[in-house]
């Protein structure tokens, strides 16, 4: 069966043009408040389309926060916000047990869901909470549950986590655990906007009203576009290809160039082989194809593997970023043909 022909286990009838045609309605209604941010518009998107988490990390005042609240608005999702604090505690975001009583005066334990009961999690600031606190995220990410005293539970599918970080040079934040970097999708930088769009910001958030944003896209639909990304085929000479740049930025592997042996301690983890090309293959579909390409590869490696990828400290000292880690693997690894041989 083509992937034209797939039908979403949902029982809802989709095509791939429908799903372009519903994304770009998307785009267009969060583009109603956020100005000049097309890439980062497209990138977060394709974390909801892949049902992958998203982590976006900028100075603040650049509108983050308000590109979640605005897509939450465009899309059909029960959607929360946690702003975290150094004082978040873990219950204050799964839930916790408190005791009730009914009408004829007994006593028991219930529980309470906490704010990562939601299909559309904000979690603001994320890297301003404990360690601790951090790591409550974990499992949720994971594996769409929470256990709370003793017992799991599931959480309501889709399921997103959509946090946004501030630099760690920035007083009062932590670093964030390697292991929950991992679990985020795509790192997204926020770019200042250019003078131009500087000024239609002015412009509409100035105004005495905002722009209405309208929803667009009902929860069955989404599921389905959702079950439709993981239809879109992968060629073996891609697949090659895609484990050849996560295997090319460890340092002790023969395919690592210059830059990787200097500069970095760790490379990317299979999940960043997995988002290179989940995010692939939104992006084929974004663009009207049906498969995954080179080039889509090639164009959300960045965002995939930066936040996997452990520079050491002489990266550091030489100001060498892991964006630029990531451009040398690219130039270094040969483009893939379709008699690729194995890897071994």
């Amino acid at each position: 069966m083509s992937l034209t022909e797939q039908h979403s286990e949902t029982g809802v009838p989709l095509t791939p043009q429908e799903y372009a045609e519903v994304a770009a309605a998307v785009e267009t209604e969060v583009a109603k408040l956020i100005v000049g941010q097309g890439r980062l518009v497209r990138q977060v998107l394709i974390c909801l389309l892949a049902e992958g988490h998203a982590l976006l990390e900028g100075v603040p005042g650049l509108g983050k926060t308000m590109l979640l609240r605005t897509l939450s608005q465009a899309v059909d999702l029960e959607f929360s916000r946690v702003q975290f604090t150094p004082d978040l505690m873990p219950a204050d975001i799964v839930g916790t047990q408190v005791l009730r009583e009914d009408d004829q005066g007994r006593r028991r334990f219930e529980f309470s869901k906490g704010p990562l009961f939601a299909n559309l999690v904000l979690a603001d600031e994320v890297n301003r909470a404990t360690p601790k606190t951090q790591s409550a995220l974990l499992e949720a990410m994971q594996e769409r549950a929470a256990t709370v005293a003793g017992q799991t539970r599931p959480l309501p599918r889709p399921f997103f986590v959509m946090a946004t970080q501030n630099p760690i040079e920035m007083e009062g934040t932590y670093p964030l655990p390697e292991a929950q970097l991992d679990r985020f999708l795509l790192k997204i930088l926020v770019e200042l906007p250019e003078p131009a769009d500087m000024v239609k910001i002015l412009e509409r958030t100035t105004a005495p009203y905002e722009p209405d944003v309208s929803k667009v896209v009902d929860t069955a639909k989404l599921r389905a576009m959702i079950h439709l990304t993981r239809q879109v085929p992968l060629a073996g000479h891609l697949a090659k290809y895609a484990a050849s740049l996560v295997a090319a930025t460890h340092p002790g592997r023969p395919e690592a160039p210059e830059t990787v042996r200097r500069y970095v301690r760790f490379g990317a983890s299979p999940r960043g082989a997995q988002a290179l090309v989940l995010a692939a293959k939104v992006t084929a579909l974004l663009s009207g194809g049906l498969n995954v390409s080179e080039e889509g590869l090639r164009e959300v490696a960045a965002p995939a593997l930066r936040h996997r990828v452990i520079l050491s400290y002489e990266a550091l000292a030489d100001g060498v970023s892991a964006d630029a880690v990531i451009d040398s693997v690219l130039a270094h690894v040969p483009s893939p043909t379709e008699d690729l041989k194995d890897l071994g």
